[in-house]
């Protein structure tokens, strides 16, 4: 079998800026698909007569489904038949159903879409992972991660704000055609210029029993599954937020002129926070930013909720606290990630599969079920973000039983501690 070293010597038709681009523009396809809706929500429902005041959330979180029940899928089938042809077959998947939504007569049909559409699309991010692991390694693949990150963050910020400007010259439906069509050019690149990273000789075949086994050692391992759960509480605010936010600010607030930009501070602070945990990160360890970060979202949770029950909060408190919220969510997430595949070495493919399927689950219900509270206010909302933190919290203590802010330099099942297991 070729090691990575072999396979990283064949002759490659694109360079690394190009790689990082494309990598980071398929990624971007998952995000773009969510947030360039929310200028949209409103009129959707209109045009539906949906009877649900909170209906409209479900063009978000049927997607966010799909992603979740898909990411368990694709690291297999990528393993067996190649990185391409599946990127290929999943994002021509993607183009047909974001047409199909444009052209949906009724709202269930539009929600079935687009939750094939999210069970697609959710190989990009699994396939952009592998196609860079096979490229590279150690310091290389970290540092190619990085700088495909910080290109994708850009895409939170920019969604919305297409997705308003679509609609000055536009019907809600041509938003749809323009997903596919970001679809399109990128299933177009891919087929062109990408070739296949997965060397022959490591294909392997799906084994049932193998993989099964494999969750079975993830699930029955106490620090990786509390930190699974805790980041999935973690990443339900942020879900909830998404799904209710063209409500908050179009309704309680009265702030559809500038919702576009609102959201662009709460994505820009997470991106920040993203940014200064890559700095830290190595000097204090995943657990101590993590942990801390995670007391701060609680205690910024019982502020918020405090000023919300006292009658006291604007939308500019709102937004500020909002955004400080957001801020520790990018803090907990990469480091509960990497708390939790710290103790897999060869089964690390299907442990990250199964863990990012259950934190993106558990992620969609909590968070989808706290917008569908939405009741003209920002309340259920700010309490939903305390339940979440403190249950992360509890799972973390489980977790660690009962001991924080340490540095643990446990070995993984297999092979030697790599610089950013010792960081954890």
């Amino acid at each position: 079998m070729h090691n990575k070293a072999n396979n990283t010597s064949l002759p490659f038709p694109i360079g690394r800026i190009e790689l990082i681009i494309m990598m980071a523009s398929l990624m971007s396809l998952n995000a773009l698909a969510i947030d360039i809706m929310l200028p949209a929500l409103g009129l959707i429902s209109d045009d539906f007569a949906l009877a649900g005041e909170n209906d409209r959330q479900w063009i978000i979180t049927s997607y966010i489904y799909g992603m979740a029940i898909g990411s368990i899928l694709y690291g297999s089938l990528a393993d067996r038949y190649g990185r391409k042809p599946v990127l290929l077959v999943t994002t021509a998947i993607y183009v047909g159903f974001g047409i199909l939504c444009a052209f949906s007569e009724n709202y269930d049909l539009l929600l079935a879409a687009r939750f094939i559409q999210g069970l697609a699309a959710s190989a990009m991010g699994v396939l952009a992972n592998s196609i860079i692991r096979d490229r590279y390694e150690g310091d290389a693949m970290a540092r190619t991660m990085s700088t495909i990150m910080m290109v994708f963050m850009a895409v939170p910020v920019l969604a919305p704000m297409l997705g308003q400007l679509v609609l000055v010259f536009a019907p809600w439906q041509v938003i749809f055609i323009v997903l596919s069509g970001f679809g399109l050019l990128a299933l177009i690149w891919v087929f062109i210029r990408l070739p296949e990273t997965l060397n022959p000789d490591d294909k392997t075949s799906i084994n049932i029993s193998s993989v099964a086994s494999a969750w079975a050692h993830v699930i029955l391992h106490r620090n990786a599954v509390g930190h699974v759960l805790a980041s999935g509480l973690m990443m339900a605010p942020l879900f909830a937020f998404i799904a209710s936010a063209q409500q908050i600010f179009f309704n309680t607030f009265d702030a559809a002129h500038i919702f576009v930009f609102i959201f662009a501070v709460n994505a820009i602070a997470m991106a920040f926070c993203n940014f200064i945990n890559s700095r830290i990160v190595m000097r204090f360890g995943a657990r101590r930013v993590s942990q801390a970060a995670l007391i701060f979202f609680i205690v910024i949770a019982i502020i918020h909720l405090g000023i919300t029950l006292a009658g006291w909060l604007t939308m500019w408190i709102f937004v500020v606290l909002l955004a400080a919220s957001m801020g520790m969510v990018g803090f907990t997430g990469a480091n509960f990630s990497s708390v939790a595949m710290q103790p897999f070495g060869k089964t690390a493919g299907v442990a990250s599969s199964f863990q990012n399927f259950t934190r993106t689950l558990i992620s969609a219900a909590i968070g989808g079920a706290i917008g569908l509270q939405f009741d003209g206010t920002t309340l259920p909302l700010v309490i939903g973000f305390f339940i979440c933190g403190s249950g992360a919290f509890l799972f973390v203590l489980w977790a660690e039983k009962g001991r924080l802010f340490r540095r643990v330099q446990t070995a993984a099942t297999s092979g030697p501690l790599s610089p950013d297991q010792r960081a954890v």
